[in-house]
């Protein structure tokens, strides 16, 4: 019995663990931006994130690495229409995730994997800058962490699969 889809090379078990992780990291990523948005209207606003006073994910989103990595308001305004919440960033590439992961290509399967090298990228520069600049800790981002990981997983089995499958139908 064959671990992959014999038709397309890609694993069996990747369609569904794929759905469920791109479906947490949209959940979390609009709780995220739902936290940031009550927060901004409303500075008393506790989310069910926020455990104590190093353990607050509100705190964490709307600091100044919440938007853009903390990156983009050093090329532009705070303001800026560049400056998106992370957590909108998040929706997008977890979208992206999902509707690229339906496409069967060698050419989706390097975006997807691409993609995933960025987020996990992201994902450890913010982790330093939880740890090391903000001292807190927060349960949404470090989940968001280990789901792009396991994103970036879920895309090299696939790629890989894909290869192998390529190789062998070009050696019959």
């Amino acid at each position: 019995m064959s671990s992959s889809n014999s038709t397309t090379g890609v694993p069996k078990w990747e369609y569904s663990v794929r759905f469920i992780l791109c479906f947490l990291g949209l959940v979390l990523s609009v709780y995220a931006l739902h936290v940031e948005l009550s927060r901004e209207n409303d500075p008393e606003y506790r989310a069910m994130c926020d455990l104590g006073h190093s353990v607050s994910c509100s705190k964490v989103f709307t600091s100044r690495w919440g938007r853009g990595f903390g990156l983009v308001q050093i090329f532009t305004s705070k303001d800026s229409v560049l400056n998106q919440p992370n957590s909108v960033l998040g929706i997008i590439f977890y979208m992206l995730q999902l509707g690229l992961g339906q496409l069967v290509s060698s050419r989706s399967a390097f975006f997807l994997v691409m993609s995933s090298w960025v987020s996990v990228a992201g994902s450890v520069y913010l982790a330093v800058i939880l740890a090391f600049v903000l001292g807190d800790f927060c349960v949404v981002c470090v989940s968001t962490y280990i789901i792009n990981f396991a994103l970036l997983y879920t895309n090299l089995k696939r790629r890989t699969g894909l290869e192998g499958h390529l190789k062998k139908a070009k050696s019959k």
